[in-house]
């Protein structure tokens, strides 16, 4: 190649693939699984702190030092609090309360209550956490409390969980009021009205409805020492598809900071480390050299639950790496499982090859800090609840040159998934590595390799994607990719089958919901067939099993991680049903062959012949958009059943079983002239059968293109896209005609069925100005309302895997 070309060559890569998104709802920092998931919620690193993807914070900080000048580059110095009084996440405490509305002051500390119960806290409807057990309306509580050294307490801070409404006291003065639930615990500033001696809380909850919950206590803020450390200005941040990249100018030194989580999903080995490398590139921007060294501080609230659980952090001994671990005292391995839930169990590393003549130890998190600079490196606290981990790496002498140096974090969750009552180990077991420390080695050795992979397919990706769907669809898949990866959990089931179980975070908490699968297949089916069988493999062994009998297929697999049977109160019956057979067609046209529906083809066969019987007409059910309530005759879920019918068939063509092929191929070609009939609307088809003047995505017709089953006239698709044209908001287009809030997966799939770019493009710009100006920072939510870019609901599910449907039906077209 000539100098002209590779500098063409060049200036391409540096604007395709490294112009990445301008903004983002929260940036991906270390992503590998529902657990082990750290995120930043600002556009500029170093002005909040780093958070759980459920928004708990999982602090990680990052400072520099330039000859003797300080800079903060990442996050916040954490709040610290001194317990006051403690709430029951600490230790369980004495009230008395009554349910009976009292008469007279009974605020004041002077009152008689003497005829009011005697209980213990928490208080509320939960058997297994609550000690006192309060199912009624109302219940007052009063807690009387000695307390000392009043006017030493720098800011107080009143720390509660109620569900619902809350009036609260102090010393019968009213401090705090709200309407609404309080989850897990907040922080709200109070004036100190605490007298030295005897006060009192007294506490009014109302239970408007569901469960019931108080537990209330009083902290003291800190006060931080004055230190003299500047904010490091951010000049760039790109998201790449494995990768996010800031820079910042700290004075004199340019600093480049990387976050790799080396999610390859070609390679199940390298896929299921749970590893990510932070790498530091440092260089003179004066051309003058500089004495460098930086900071990292990890809090031990990525190994808990909460911040109240102790922790225990050591040292690690090895040849080559210099190694910090913690994790808790109480190790309750799947004794969790839920939705807003963090996980407690397992331990997390923190790791520099020693060549980086790095210095590691644990302190406070106020500790932390104050020990950088004032370059005092000793292990202060092995146990507690304040408990950070520390690395220093000398950079010695930086010039114009840059210099790169990099550690690990890791977390070695033990037994991450319960499968039908058998634990499991985390699929890096099936490799060589046996040990946490022998996956931290490897990952340390092939560090320059993985690292070229990585961004060989950043580049990749980014430039299919771009060809399919242009910049800022391109811009998109790269934001959604991490994300929908760091959904999943990869396992091996005792029958030796690829499990690829997700969570339906913030959506319930089910693990392995088969409508969850659904929408984010697209990305598996591009990069590892494999990976989608591992989502379906769970839902085939419940029903051949013959633990779950029924003639249609499950809805998930229980609650996140405990994968013991179906949790979900109701079943989808043509939803899921369709949405099994749909997939495994496309798992087949994707790997070129239906040996996986042999496998299961009794299933299969059983499954068609109830979408053949129901699924045309749906009685009065829910799909996959069950937030938005039951619905008879849903025209969307009627093509489900047809589009699965004719999926059906296309199996058995691909096995040779031509009479069967005929068979469902006339009933599927059958249903859509009546569908047409049924749902015809002028312009439109309508949201359910014979019901004018309504209307609704129809995403599902994605695949009879995707899949060329030749279903649906041309025309039906080129009416729906004029249609949907006409109906778009500013964020995008409303998923039905009954609200106008929306799903941008399904927005994705209806835009694959534009038969040009500018259609396409139309739909989905919106969905692109959606994620770079919404005002709710948290990781990409797929449910938001089209007015004004705000989350409905939902957050760092996986389902935006289902934005690269229009990559997806690339590939396949190019196998027609």
């Amino acid at each position: 190649m000539n100098k002209l070309g590779l500098l063409l060559l060049l200036t391409f890569l540096s604007t395709s693939v490294f112009a990445q998104i301008e903004k983002a709802p929260a940036y991906p920092l270390i992503t590998h699984n529902t657990y082990f998931s750290i995120w930043s919620f600002s556009d500029t690193l170093n002005t909040s702190t780093t958070h759980h993807w459920t928004g708990k914070d999982q602090s990680l900080l990052g400072f520099i030092k330039v000859d003797n000048k300080m800079y903060r580059f990442m996050g916040k110095e954490p709040e610290v609090f001194k317990t006051i009084l403690p709430a029951a996440d600490e230790t369980h405490y004495h009230v008395k309360y009554t349910e009976t509305e009292p008469k007279g002051d009974w605020t004041a500390m002077q009152y008689n209550a003497a005829e009011w119960k005697d209980g213990l806290a928490p208080i509320g409807t939960d058997e297994n956490i609550d000690k006192t057990i309060w199912k009624t309306h109302d219940i007052w509580v009063r807690r009387i409390f000695s307390a000392s050294n009043v006017g030493d307490i720098n800011k107080l801070i009143l720390k509660l969980s109620h569900d619902d409404d809350i009036d609260v006291y102090l010393n019968g003065e009213r401090i705090y009021q709200k309407v609404g639930v309080t989850n897990d615990y907040g922080l709200v500033p109070i004036t100190n009205t605490l007298k030295n001696g005897q006060n009192i809380l007294a506490i009014h909850v109302i239970n408007t409805g569901g469960g019931s919950r108080l537990d209330i206590g009083l902290v003291d803020m800190v006060k931080k020492k004055s230190r003299q450390i500047e904010p490091a200005k951010q000049t760039n941040v790109d998201i790449n598809a494995t990768q996010t990249i800031y820079n910042f100018k700290c004075g004199d030194v340019d600093l480049q900071l990387t976050f790799t989580s080396p999610l390859l999903l070609n390679d199940l080995a390298l896929l299921s480390r749970p590893v990510s490398y932070i790498s530091y590139k440092v260089k003179s921007n004066d051309g003058k050299a500089h004495h460098v060294k930086v900071f990292f501080s990890a809090s031990a609230d990525i190994a808990r639950n909460n911040p109240s659980q102790q922790v225990i952090a050591e040292k690690v001994v090895s040849s080559g790496l210099s190694m910090l671990k913690a994790g808790t005292v109480e190790q309750p391995i799947l004794k969790k499982s839920g939705d807003d839930v963090r996980i407690d169990w397992g331990y997390m590393y923190l790791a520099s090859p020693k060549n980086n003549g790095a210095m590691q130890y644990t302190s406070s998190s106020i500790e932390a800090v104050g020990s950088f600079v004032n370059n005092d490196s000793k292990t202060t606290v092995k146990r507690g609840t304040d408990i950070v981990l520390n690395t220093v790496i000398q950079f010695g002498v930086v010039g114009k040159a840059p210099v790169e140096k990099f550690i690990e974090m890791g977390y070695d969750d033990i037994t991450p998934i319960q499968y039908f009552h058998t634990n499991l180990k985390p699929w890096w077991q099936n490799a060589q590595q046996k040990t946490f420390l022998q996956v931290l080695t490897a990952s340390a050795t092939e560090y320059p390799s993985v690292i070229k992979r990585c961004q060989a397919f950043n580049t990749s990706m980014y430039s299919d994607a771009v060809k399919a769907g242009g910049e800022k669809y391109a811009k998109l898949c790269a934001l959604a990719y991490r994300q929908s990866i760091a959904a999943h959990m990869l396992v091996k089931s005792p029958q030796g089958k690829l499990l690829w179980l997700s969570k339906e975070n913030f959506s319930g908490g089910f693990i392995n919901t088969v409508d969850v699968t659904y929408p984010s297949a697209p990305l598996y089916l591009i990069y590892n067939p494999k990976l989608l069988e591992g989502m379906l493999n769970g839902i085939l062994y419940f029903s051949e099993s013959g633990k779950f009998n029924r003639d249609y297929a499950a809805h998930d697999l229980g609650e996140y991680p405990l994968a013991n049977g179906q949790l979900y109160g109701e079943g989808m019956p043509v939803e899921e049903s369709g949405n099994m057979i749909i997939l495994i067609a496309a798992i087949a046209k994707a790997e070129g062959n239906a040996d996986y529906a042999k496998l299961h083809w009794k299933t299969l066969s059983k499954w068609v012949n109830y979408l053949v019987d129901e699924g045309f007409d749906p009685k009065n059910q829910l799909c996959t958009d069950d937030f938005a309530g039951h619905l008879a005759r849903n025209s969307n879920l009627s093509v489900k059943a047809i589009v699965g019918i004719a999926c059906y068939a296309q199996l058995a063509d691909q096995l040779g079983e031509e009479e069967t092929a005929t068979k469902y191929r006339e009933i599927a070609k059958g249903m859509v002239s009546k569908w047409i009939k049924l749902s015809g609307d002028g312009d439109h088809s309508t949201l359910t059968f014979e019901n004018p003047g309504t209307w609704s995505q129809k995403y599902n017709m994605v695949w009879d293109k995707v899949l060329g089953l030749d279903l649906f006239p041309q025309e039906v698709y080129e009416k729906e896209i004029k249609f949907y044209l006409t109906k778009q908001n500013e964020f995008g287009l409303p998923l039905d005609s009954r609200k106008t809030y929306t799903k941008s997966d399904w927005i994705m799939w209806s835009a694959t069925l534009a038969s040009n770019r500018k259609d396409f493009e139309e739909l989905t710009d919106p969905i692109y100005k959606y994620a770079t100006e919404t005002p709710t920072r948290v990781p990409l939510s797929d449910w938001h309302e089209t007015t004004d870019g705000k989350q409905v609901g939902f957050q760092a599910r996986s389902v935006v895997g289902g934005y690269f449907m229009k990559m997806l039906d690339e590939k396949m077209s190019a196998k027609k």
